[in-house]
């Protein structure tokens, strides 16, 4: 990972808002802030995240719901879903719908931030795994290539 990873905090709640992210900034994370649905989607549309805090209850849309529109423009992104209002329901739902995790409020900091780091460790090794056979690739398909007659 190149830098300090991005995190998104999706919350309706002002002061939820303001106290995670700056937990998170002093954890040496770059943090950016939404209030709804739509601006999370505007903001992912030009911006790049490692990792989205997604409430499960966001006044245009219900987080489950974002977690679908957000699977298909950042499929990569981690999201963990927030909820002060947990059901096993809803759990499996989030799981179902693409959460990574799923926390309830209030939330214990360090559960958080442990949840957060082993997020991130597991997208780097996909991102190395990923590259790896990209490589393995394009060496099977050079050699492949250098093996073709060429045409006379």
């Amino acid at each position: 990972m190149k830098g300090p990873p991005k995190v998104l905090i999706i919350d309706d709640d002002e002061s939820i808002r303001k106290v995670l992210a700056s937990l998170l900034q002093n954890k040496g994370y770059i943090v950016d802030t939404a209030k709804d649905g739509e601006e999370a989607i505007k903001k992912t549309m030009m911006n790049f995240y490692n990792l989205a805090l997604i409430d499960i209850k966001l006044p245009d849309m219900e987080g489950i719901h974002l977690l679908n529109k957000l699977k298909d423009s950042t499929p990569k992104m981690m999201k963990i879903i927030l909820t002060g209002h947990p059901s096993l329901e809803n759990a499996i739902e989030a799981v179902n719908k693409g959460a990574d995790g799923y926390l309830i409020k209030p939330v214990n900091v360090g559960i958080l931030v442990k949840k957060i780091a082993e997020l991130l460790k597991k997208q780097e090794e996909e991102q190395i795994l990923s590259e790896d056979k990209v490589a393995q690739f394009i060496e099977t398909r050079v050699k492949q290539l250098g093996h073709i007659p060429k045409a006379q």
